[in-house]
């Protein structure tokens, strides 16, 4: 820190107050200092390594998490660092020669392009170095737009997506505007790098029949920076990953998602470019059968400086691979994988489409029986009411008639009655009234009634002609039907109380014939009050709509007399 100024040395301590001093290796610290511009809090949010950091809200929601810091006049740090536990300090006393001699021996290690052995010592040092990312796609997004920023490039998506007119943006997080796209501006270009984990890359592998390369890098490496600079924006390098659909994928090993992938990868050497693609299955066994699934195979390892021209990981000598040795030799193969991808999803997506027009078919069948199943319910249930209304109507009927006959027994019970008590006897000479009575049909009766005979009378003779010729005289009532008393008095005021009045309780009227004149019922009225004189005729007219009216009677069934 000595090459250091004053205020960035107060920064650097500041930074470690608030990381701790044995998280972060000072080197580091300083790297992240100088590419944020020495911006403290910019500086703890990237280190702290928050996993909703990826949005500009919500790196402004985690800084106001952190502590305090602000800046003086001259640009230090400000404020007290929070104190220690003893035991962390006789940490960092006893770790402090341990952490020189690590990085002297990676330093010589590197000069010579020795790969460095995983000591335990050194590798429990330099895995405190590593930040654990709760989240791993996170971790790959901030790698990325952390290499954006420092090699002033844009991603290969960007640029493809400003070109189309699409105003959307890749799916990493960037904090300044994208550069224009122009090759003449001298706009640089980076692959464009896949934002998820390494096993979502290898599942691309196997599920698109896609080569991938992986390239991990380490800011402690000297040879980092300028493989980033040169290969990584090299257009030639570019337009061969874009053409060919290679899935890019990288990060630096101090994130513990990059570290895993260099162990699988077995990188000790940085900067480190693998490539994979699937392969098929070496057949140890001549009886193997040659239709085994392909693995996922490792093709090339490049790791080394990348500067000059035929370095191990320069743009040149990749290029060079990939067109003349990698693609021609996994191409064939990637391409015959893909077919039988194209005939499975084929084959997949026509069984869908059977599977789904046998479950339509299912689905009409079982609309069809449900239809005619709801149809033959509703016609068992209309025939149901039918008959049900058919049995209510018929039991109405029944009931009317009983009660029609009920009142016919009664009305008749009232006929004898009246017969044997009401009908004055007939008058042989002297003052009277002799009437002549047209019945229904063609019969004639006459009657000679005392001159204050009254209307009761005259209709109760009337009536008296309906009762059948099969019930005589000796055998009428003699009481009324409703009450053991009765006379001409109780008679009309009993027709007066009837509901239906006392035309439809007689059942007929009675009106003399020329001129036609109704002769109307009235109580207490007599025959001469009436109008009604000797020798006159009169008709007897039923009515066929009371309840009380006798049914008609052939000329037969009446009692009836000639002139």
């Amino acid at each position: 820190m000595e090459h250091l100024g004053a205020s960035q040395q107060e920064a650097v301590k500041q930074l470690q107050s608030i990381l701790g001093p044995h998280d972060h290796d000072v080197d580091v610290l300083i790297s992240v200092l100088q590419s944020l511009d020495w911006n403290i809090q910019d500086a703890t949010g990237l280190l702290l390594n928050d996993p909703q950091e990826d949005s500009g809200d919500n790196r402004g929601a985690h800084r106001q998490r952190l502590p305090q810091v602000e800046l003086g006049n001259h640009g230090h740090a400000g404020g007290q660092a929070p104190p220690r536990p003893w035991t962390q300090t006789l940490f960092a006393l006893l770790s402090l020669p341990i952490n020189i001699i690590s990085g002297l021996l990676r330093f010589v290690l590197g000069i010579l392009r020795i790969p460095l052995l995983s000591l335990p010592l050194t590798n429990a040092t330099h895995q405190g170095l590593r930040q654990a990312y709760p989240n791993s796609r996170s971790a790959t997004r901030r790698w990325i737009t952390a290499l954006e920023e420092e090699t002033g490039a844009v991603s290969f998506k960007c640029v493809a997506t400003v070109a189309s007119g699409l105003d959307t943006r890749p799916s990493t997080s960037r904090r300044n505007m994208y550069p224009p796209i122009s090759r003449a501006d001298g706009t640089k270009i980076l692959p464009d790098f896949f934002d998820g984990t390494y096993e979502e890359v290898l599942d691309i592998c196997h599920k698109e029949g896609k080569i991938a390369c992986v390239i991990l890098v380490s800011d402690e490496h000297d040879d980092v920076p300028e493989f980033k600079r040169s290969t990584l924006t090299d257009p030639g390098f570019v337009r061969v990953l874009t053409e060919n659909s290679f899935v890019v994928w990288g990060g630096d090993v101090r994130d513990k998602v990059s570290w895993d992938a260099a162990q699988k990868l077995q990188a000790t050497t940085f900067p480190f470019v693998a490539f994979l693609a699937l392969q098929p299955r070496r057949n140890l066994s001549t009886n193997s059968s040659s239709s085994s699934s392909p693995s996922l195979t490792v093709l090339s390892r490049h790791h080394g400086r990348s500067v000059p021209e035929s370095g191990p990981t320069s743009a040149h000598t990749l290029m060079h691979h990939l067109e003349h040795q990698l693609l021609p030799r996994v191409t064939p193969f990637l391409t015959r994988y893909k077919l039988q991808l194209q005939e499975h999803e084929r084959d997949r997506r026509i069984r869908e489409q059977q599977d789904k027009a046998f479950q339509d078919s299912a689905r009409r069948d079982r609309e069809r029986i449900q239809a005619r199943i709801h149809a033959e319910l509703e016609e068992a249930e209309r025939v149901r009411m039918e008959e049900a209304t058919h049995r209510q109507e018929e039991q109405r009927l029944q009931a009317e008639q009983e009660r029609q006959q009920r009142l016919q027994a009664l009305r008749l019970q009232w006929r004898r009655w009246m017969r044997r008590c009401i009908i004055p006897p007939e008058v042989r000479g002297g003052t009277a009234v002799r009437l002549a009575l047209k019945l229904s049909g063609s019969s004639r009766v006459v009657r000679t009634f005392p001159l204050n005979s009254t209307l009761t009378e005259l209709y109760a003779f009337a009536d008296a002609q309906t009762i059948p010729l099969t019930m005589q005289p000796e055998g009428d009532p003699e009481h009324t039907p409703e009450g053991p008393e009765g006379d001409l008095q109780s008679l009309e005021n009993y027709i007066l109380l009837q509901e239906q009045g006392p035309e439809s309780w007689w059942g007929f009227k009675l009106a003399l014939t020329y001129p036609r004149r109704e002769i109307k019922w009235t109580a207490n009225t007599s025959l001469v009050d009436a109008g009604l004189k000797s020798g006159e005729q009169l008709v007897m007219e039923l009515i066929s709509d009371n309840t009380g009216a006798s049914p008609h009677l052939s000329d037969d069934d009446y009692e009836s007399e000639g002139n």
